[in-house]
């Protein structure tokens, strides 16, 4: 009887341990399926990466030629006296393998909180025009790293009542930046997006500058686009440091249709409490499966 026990036993334990093994394996071969339909379809060679939702990139990294993006972003901000609502549209294209250029305008709309006047608030504005490029100059597929450098001009708008009477530009903003990304292994992923910021006023000759470091880490989904994660926007400006911790998710509405949600927890509220924004990303002619 204790002989036939143990070899019941034994067979349950084996059929745990193939049924693990099985699973194991499944979610494997899910995640190389996918991951070499991203990498491995076409030329030149493009390692897939998470792109955070708040600072996002400049096309993907690796781009191919052809690809393209459409972004609708929405967001509101706690100011204490006022609330921020911001939106954004922004169209991103690859014109040819590891390029990406983008134009984007983003638009902000203030509403007062706790008595405060209309006077007292900033109006409402189309802030700037912004166009970028991006060029990766590493792929690296066997330690699945790649690294790029960029640029963004921003054209900066004035407030609406403004244009009436003066100018419509008021100032230039020059962003140059390095990104270097990394997978580690099938589902975790790293990127670091560092660079000066540096606004110059075209009324006077006064420049502001600030240095900026967005630390990204996100854990994708086995066998989808999905993730979550979590980035960090990192600021020096002289002898401040701000910092605003931003938990995220992705999730895939269609083949080519994709929905990002950003929470905003700033660890110093010297200005802002909190924060959400979402961003609606449309890839025409994209399917995945």
């Amino acid at each position: 009887m204790t002989l036939r026990l143990i070899m019941v036993i034994a067979l349950m334990v084996q059929c745990i341990v193939l049924h693990a093994q099985k699973r194991v394996t499944s979610k494997q071969v899910k995640d190389s399926i996918y991951i070499e339909q991203i990498e491995e379809h076409a030329e030149p060679d493009k390692i897939l990466h998470a792109e955070p939702l708040y600072i996002d990139l400049i096309r993907d990294l690796d781009a191919r030629k052809g690809e393209h993006e459409w972004n609708l972003g929405m967001g509101i901000t706690d100011n204490y006296s006022y609330d921020t609502y911001e939106t954004l549209i922004e169209y991103e294209f690859a014109p040819m393998d590891r390029l990406g250029l983008e134009v984007e305008v983003p638009f902000t709309f203030y509403t007062p909180l706790n008595g405060t006047e209309r006077d007292d608030v900033p109006s409402h504005r189309a802030e700037s025009l912004k166009l970028a490029g991006q060029w990766t100059f590493l792929v690296a597929p066997k330690i699945n790293t790649s690294a790029a450098i960029g640029y963004i001009n921003e054209f900066v708008l004035a407030d609406i009542n403004v244009m009436r009477h003066d100018n419509f530009l008021v100032a230039n903003v020059f962003n140059p930046f390095l990104i270097v990304a990394k997978r580690w292994g099938s589902n975790f992923h790293s990127l670091i997006y560092t660079g000066p910021v540096i606004e110059k006023s075209y009324k006077s000759s006064h420049v502001e500058s600030l240095y900026a470091m967005n630390t990204n880490i996100h854990y994708m989904i086995p066998g989808t686009r999905n993730f979550v994660g979590i980035e960090f926007n990192k600021e020096w400006h002289q002898h401040d440091f701000d910092m605003v911790i931003r938990p995220q998710l992705r999730v895939s509405i269609a083949d080519n249709l994709m929905i990002g949600i950003v929470g905003g927890i700033p660890v110093s509220r010297e200005s802002q409490r909190l924060s959400t924004f979402a961003r609606l990303i449309w890839e025409p002619g994209t399917k995945y499966h």
